[in-house]
């Protein structure tokens, strides 16, 4: 517990003599939370209870954190303390006075009810809501309302429109001077699929204009930053990404440091924890990032697969066609591919296995994966036809052209120096491989449980952790052959995977020969 202590009070009428405001260093991730004990004079005269909303007041400066209640022994009765989230928020001084107070009302409450009982919001409501979760006047349980209300495709275009609006403008916006800047993005949902270092190379050496802000991973086993943070710092601000942009024509950034779009930021952690993602809500997702980001033209990956995130070909469709629209809606030129979800994207499923597949696709290597260099270069191409540098068969034939002659590895390198220096990604220090019980062929391979395994090994907290995997689709494998290979940094981690694997050994199933 650390010693750093302010005084509080209550308001608008103080309760109390002035107590102890302490730092408790409890890790509760976005959750600003204030704790205090039952028997704090607080709580009694102002009737908190657990889970209250409370506004914090130090200077200037306002929070609402959620109230939970401890037994004696952490906090004397004169005390409070907070999260180290809520402490980073306020930041009291040595001697600085907090207040507690009752939170103010928040009225765009009343359309988030109205939104449950099927009324269609306009785009007033709409800003209202997304202001209100920037601003933090949104508890969890408030957000997984909304998030439930607005699910299962209950938005009209309208709405999502408006909600794609309200996610840009409550956020940063960049702007460029050249009149064409490109992107893409991938809608997630599938292991590896680490093209965008290599999109960024290529396209960025062929003279078109591609700041790429990434995110980290959520619920994956890394995400884009995640894995170019073993080649190069991600974490830079708009000024350092405007400095890189303009000497390198692109760069490959952590977006969470940019403030684009945050409202996305605090919605998507709340929806991977229902297992909601409706349609309405992945779009207004993407598109804000992109238009905060001032892109002009961008090309969406939908990867779709029985165990993607979008499982057929119907339901593709309809989200390509959401997506068109509300592209359209912003003046956003937008071309969607739909590629093949049935399998990870090359061997490595965590941060540093995923940056050697990287590497090894942009230096040419003989064992890059060669899925993810023909899925790469698709995506590339279809960047550069966007773009207008030429039509479909050309921009393929430029796109190969630049990865084979080394042009691509080149400009990353550039871009990695720009960023602050290009990085070596290690690798881990502790293997296993999980051999197939049987000759036959890989008939299916589940890439929720790859995902799943990677992380009981430790990714992406534990960089180096992950799985490579060592069979695919079709694929003919003898008995006792590897199917995929575990990587830890600890011993301890590396156990725990294959415990996970041992109670699910269809996560790459092997079909018997005849």
């Amino acid at each position: 517990m650390s010693a750093e202590t302010t005084g509080f009070e209550t308001f608008p009428r103080p309760r109390l003599e002035p107590g102890h405001l302490r730092r408790l260093g409890i890790d509760t991730g976005h959750e600003l939370v204030v704790y205090l004990n039952r028997d704090s004079p607080i709580c009694r005269s102002e009737g908190f209870g657990a889970h209250s909303r409370l506004e914090l007041r130090v200077g200037t400066q306002r929070v609402l954190a959620t109230l939970n209640i401890v037994q004696d022994g952490l906090l004397g009765a004169d005390e409070a303390g907070l999260s180290e989230s809520a402490w980073l928020a306020v930041q009291p001084g040595a001697d600085e006075r907090v207040i507690i107070a009752h939170p103010p009302s928040v009225d765009s409450l009343a359309s988030v009810r109205a939104k449950i009982y099927g009324r269609e919001l306009d785009g007033s409501a709409l800003h209202g809501i997304i202001q209100d979760i920037v601003g933090n006047r949104y508890s969890s349980i408030e957000m997984a309302a909304f998030i439930t209300a607005a699910g299962g495709n209950r938005l009209s275009l309208a709405e999502v429109v408006a909600l794609t609006k309200a996610m840009v403008q409550t956020g940063a916006q960049l702007r460029w001077r050249q009149p064409l800047v490109v992107d893409k993005h991938c809608i997630g949902g599938l292991a590896g699929n680490r093209t965008t270092p290599i999109v960024v190379a290529i396209a960025a050496e062929l003279g078109l204009t591609i700041p790429k802000t990434s995110s980290r991973a959520i619920t994956s086993a890394a995400g884009t930053a995640d894995t170019m943070a073993m080649l190069a710092p991600v974490d830079l601000d708009e000024a350092q990404i405007r400095r890189v942009v303009e000497t390198c024509g692109g760069c490959i950034a952590w977006g969470g440091a940019m403030n684009l779009a945050p409202a996305d930021d605090r919605l998507i952690r709340i929806e991977r924890a229902l297992d909601i993602d409706s349609a309405g809500q992945l779009v207004a997702s993407v598109l804000s990032k992109k238009i905060a980001a001032g892109s002009t033209h961008v090309v969406i990956d939908v990867p779709v697969g029985p165990t993607a995130k979008v499982r057929d070909h119907a339901e593709a469709e309809s989200l390509a066609a959401l997506l068109q629209q509300v592209a359209a809606a912003f003046g956003l030129q937008l071309r969607v591919l739909l590629s093949d979800g049935s399998q990870p994207v090359g061997r490595g499923i965590g941060p540093a296995l995923e940056a050697h597949d990287v590497l090894a696709v942009l230096r040419n290597e003989p064992h890059a994966p060669p899925d993810l260099r023909a899925h790469a270069l698709a995506i590339a191409a279809a960047v550069l036809e966007l773009a207008g540098v030429a039509d479909a068969d050309a921009s393929l034939a430029m796109a190969t052209a630049c990865l084979e002659t080394g042009r691509a590895w080149q400009r990353f390198q550039s871009i990695c120096a720009a960023q602050g220096g290009m990085r070596t990604p290690g690798k881990a220090a502790y293997q296993q491989a999980v051999p197939a019980a049987q000759p036959g062929h890989v008939t299916a391979i589940d890439n929720r449980r790859l995902s799943r395994v990677a992380k009981l090994a430790g990714a992406p907290a534990a960089p180096l952790a992950g799985l490579t995997l060592d069979a695919h689709l079709g694929e003919t494998v003898a008995a006792g052959q590897a199917l995929f290979t575990l990587h830890a940094q600890s011993p301890g981690e590396l156990a725990y995977a294959m415990e996970y694997v041992s109670r699910h050994p269809c996560i790459v199933c092997v079909e018997a020969s005849a």
